[in-house]
């Protein structure tokens, strides 16, 4: 996880996916100015990632990925995502961290459901310019447990946004991603695509106190840095949602905060220093209704509930 903390403003070592994870900037930097949550000048190009604009002629497997509908939080990155079967007169979503969330990381354990929340995301079109800011009337869901996720429900409906802006959201895919795919994970914070592989899925990934489960690992072209917490990681193939960035290991130490392990089904741990990993996001398809109002009760919804 890439603190989001101001100390991590000086550290200039914090992880740089979601910190707590590892990858939130500090929270009163701004992407212009700021430094990285894992000590890259945000000035610099770190490797597989290129700057909104240029990817497309670059790289021609991105020409489904761009960043129109993500989104600028204030110390993390997100999108504007739908579920297969949501209503366009729906509320609108946005996908984000759960170490990304205003009140600071959830514990172990806890989840957060329908909580009160007037935040506001800055909208991105597919060239990184903010058109427009969004608001948020609630916390759907939030948690650092088995996952590292939150959604926010938003005070404008997929239609709205559509019509005023131009911009359509990102589909969440509904099914468990496959090893081997191409995917993009699209900065909103740092107007960045990074691209790169799904390397393949982690029994277990600990990371402080916190512990993920079934969690994405990718090939080491993917150096996301701080402010890229919550990301979405789109396949290039269908442009839909596979899962959400929060972390990766900074210094090779193990299990430490910033220094996610992985462990497997026997108890083994590997540390991978500067590998990076992301939350898969299907499971959340199933729950929440066709009107996007969270039901945990639902046939097939397994996230953690309160």
């Amino acid at each position: 996880m890439k603190k989001p903390l101001v100390a991590a403003f000086f550290a200039l070592a914090i992880a740089g996916a979601g910190a707590a994870p590892a990858v939130a900037a500090p929270v009163e930097a701004k992407p212009a100015a700021s430094t990285s949550g894992i000590g890259t000048s945000p000035t610099a190009q770190p490797a597989g990632a290129v700057k909104a604009g240029a990817a497309q002629a670059e790289s021609p497997t991105l020409k489904a990925v761009t960043l129109a509908g993500t989104v600028a939080l204030s110390n993390c990155s997100g999108s504007v995502v739908r579920f297969p079967n949501s209503l366009d007169t729906a509320p609108a979503l946005v996908l984000t961290n759960g170490h990304c969330l205003e009140a600071g990381f959830p514990e172990p354990g806890e989840v957060v459901v329908n909580q009160a929340s007037s935040r506001t995301f800055g909208l991105l079109n597919s060239a990184g310019t903010r058109v427009a800011t969004l608001r948020a009337s609630k916390i759907a869901y939030g948690t650092m447990t088995d996952t590292d996720a939150a959604i926010y429900q938003l005070t404008s409906s997929y239609a709205t946004i559509r019509n005023s802006y131009g911009i359509s959201a990102l589909t969440v895919q509904d099914t468990h991603p496959t090893a081997g795919t191409a995917i993009t994970v699209a900065s909103g914070y740092w107007k960045r695509l990074y691209n790169c592989n799904i390397d393949g899925f982690v029994y277990r990934i600990k990371e402080g106190d916190w512990t993920w489960k079934d969690s994405v690992r990718y090939t080491s072209a993917c150096q996301t840095i701080g402010g890229t917490s919550g990301s979405p990681v789109v396949d290039q193939a269908t442009g839909k949602v596979v899962a959400v960035n929060n972390t990766g290991n900074e210094s090779g130490q193990s299990c430490t905060v910033n220094n996610p392990c992985e462990v497997d089904a026997n108890g083994a741990v590997t540390v991978r220093r500067g590998i990076n990993y992301a939350q898969q996001t299907y499971q959340f398809a199933a729950c929440f209704t066709t009107g996007n109002q969270l039901n945990l009760n639902a046939s097939g919804c397994v996230v953690p509930k309160p």
